[in-house]
């Protein structure tokens, strides 16, 4: 089948229409950043360890954006799924965020004492459990290991979007089936450093506890977020102008599909590692849950009950609001909020027993880390072809219906 597609009765290029984007989200980014700092600077010793936390909050969300991007690219590759290709490009771009999310990610390590209980001396020496597990849980590893994630993740990005936009140029179709043959040692490579990951960051805040389906919890989260973050940004794209041919309702219910699956995933993740702890009922393990279910953070708890699973599975069941796009931007966006809300309930509570501490640090870390998100992805987005042109299978995305 051929590859070429006649594409002149559409925009395919952002050029410099996405450049008030890139501007402002710098702006906001830079701003927002300073805020948090300063608000740091004037809380003394208390400051510092809520900035820390924060930062980590929105290191672990904007990164599983960029992760649920690149997990996107390799299941369209590891299915052969002709109707992705059209918003495909798109998951490739965001998927190379991982090389802003590393810069932020070296935020932390000023910040390690504050953060994990492992690094303090006096608490290993004290303790059987952490002097074990110090081989492991000791910061020049920590880094070491945080430096190999992040190289990894950024060169299956590149690599994945590097030879999109080669065939952009050339239309060899060798080069997508080599891209297919990678994308199944790729997917175990990811599982791996995305697990490794999620227990180095945030499962380590609690080192007396762990969890074997953390990893999984994480990114479930993390591809339903991508998910809804590629609905909204696709929406603003065609608002500038391009794309308003090649994706169309067809390709929108079908990441709406991907929406209610995984809402259901993670739904079925969290109460799996629930109700397996709750059963048990082994103080080391139900302390963890015990610190999200007493207080102020009982609200937050069932607002995850509700707020990400209830309510969302109820508005995304009908083919209707997958297939209308006000409906499916207000579910996005909603979903977008929950999926901070529970990384903000992974990382928190262990540092704050009984209360919830947001405010203004909290909005300003959100502000400043997530303008330069966006920023880079617009960035990213006006250097190429917004889908990828001579993929062999774009005829059959631009076809594409659902039954």
């Amino acid at each position: 089948m051929s590859s070429v597609v006649d594409l002149s009765s559409d925009r395919i290029e952002l050029g410099t229409a996405g450049r008030a984007w890139v501007t402002g989200g710098a702006a906001l980014g830079v701003a927002g950043i300073a805020a948090a700092l300063l608000l740091a600077a004037a809380g003394g010793e208390g400051g510092w360890r809520h900035f820390y936390h924060v930062w980590l909050t929105n290191v672990a969300y904007f990164l599983s954006l960029a992760l649920g991007g690149l997990f996107f690219v390799l299941m369209a590759h590891l299915t052969r799924a002709g109707w992705s290709v059209t918003v495909r490009r798109v998951g490739e771009v965001v998927s190379t965020n991982v090389v802003l999310m590393f810069v932020l990610a070296l935020g932390l390590i000023p910040g390690l004492h504050y953060l994990y209980e492992w690094t303090h001396a006096g608490e290993v020496a004290h303790d059987a459990l952490l002097r074990h597990k110090e081989p492991y849980l000791n910061e020049p590893f920590f880094v070491v290991r945080l430096v190999l994630y992040f190289a990894i993740w950024a060169a299956m990005a590149g690599f994945y979007l590097s030879r999109s936009k080669r065939q952009d140029g050339s239309g060899d179709p060798k080069l997508t089936r080599r891209m297919e043959i990678l994308s199944a040692p790729l997917t175990i490579v990811f599982a791996v450093t995305l697990t490794l990951a999620s227990f180095d960051l945030m499962m380590s805040l609690a080192p007396h506890w762990f969890s074997t389906i953390f990893g999984v919890y994480y990114f479930a989260g993390s591809f339903l977020g991508y998910v809804s973050f590629a609905v909204l940004l696709l929406m603003v794209l065609q608002r500038l102008g391009v794309l308003r041919r090649v994706v169309n309702t067809e390709h929108y219910h079908d990441l709406g599909k991907l929406q209610f699956a995984f809402v259901v995933f993670w739904a079925y993740i969290a109460f799996s590692q629930f109700m397996l702890i709750w059963y048990g009922n082994l103080p080391e393990e139900t302390i963890w849950y015990l610190k999200r279910q007493t207080g102020q953070w009982t609200a937050v708890s069932l607002t995850l009950l509700f707020g990400h699973f209830v309510i969302p599975f109820l508005v995304l069941l009908s083919r209707h609001p997958k297939r209308r796009r006000w409906s499916l931007a207000l579910a996005s966006g909603w979903l977008l909020a929950m999926h901070w809300i529970d990384v903000y309930w992974l990382v928190m509570p262990g540092a704050y027993e009984g209360y919830v501490p947001f405010g203004l640090m909290e909005i300003a870390g959100i502000v400043g880390m997530g303008g330069l998100f966006v920023a880079a992805t617009m960035w990213g987005l006006g250097r190429q072809p917004l889908i990828p042109v001579r993929d062999p299978r774009l005829p059959e995305a631009m076809r594409f219906e659902n039954a």
